[in-house]
């Protein structure tokens, strides 16, 4: 689940923190794992594993913050192929939102549009060319994607 900025805000307080969402969004959360874990045993940067020019895919539509009652109340389910590889609920975040936006804010001023990507549920699993991944959050809709070889 991604989170789209309203407005700018920097130190915000968790207290506060749902003031500055505009809304939520689905974002797949690409990764060239192999290439990480090359990356990372190297101690080299990583950054390059989710930056991709096609990695990060979001959508379909932004829901307004006030069509979710409880953002930390939603199932997401991936699929490779039609086959379960994720299952979670947002429930399940290591970091809840308010938490994450006061953090965040403490170091960076947030802008709107800007979008904040909550974290990947476990089960990751490695794609492949023709692969279709399609990720699904209640209340947000359904994003569907074709793997591409470059």
């Amino acid at each position: 689940m991604a989170l789209i900025i309203s407005k700018t805000g920097k130190n915000i307080a968790e207290s506060k923190a749902y003031e500055y969402i505009a809304g939520y969004t689905i974002m797949n959360d690409v990764t060239a794992r192999a290439m990480q874990i090359h990356d990372i045993e190297n101690k080299m940067p990583w950054t390059r594993t989710k930056s991709f020019d096609t990695f990060g895919p979001i959508g379909p539509a932004i829901v307004p913050t006030k069509l979710i009652s409880n953002p930390h109340q939603l199932d997401i389910t991936v699929k490779v192929n039609g086959e379960i590889r994720q299952h979670a609920n947002t429930s399940q975040m290591i970091f809840k939102i308010p938490e994450l936006i006061q953090y965040i804010s403490r170091h960076m001023t947030l802008s709107p549009g800007d979008i904040i990507a909550t974290g990947t549920p476990e089960g990751v699993s490695e794609l492949h060319d023709g692969d279709v991944v399609t990720v699904a959050i209640d209340q947000i809709g359904m994003l569907e994607n074709n793997v591409i070889a470059e």
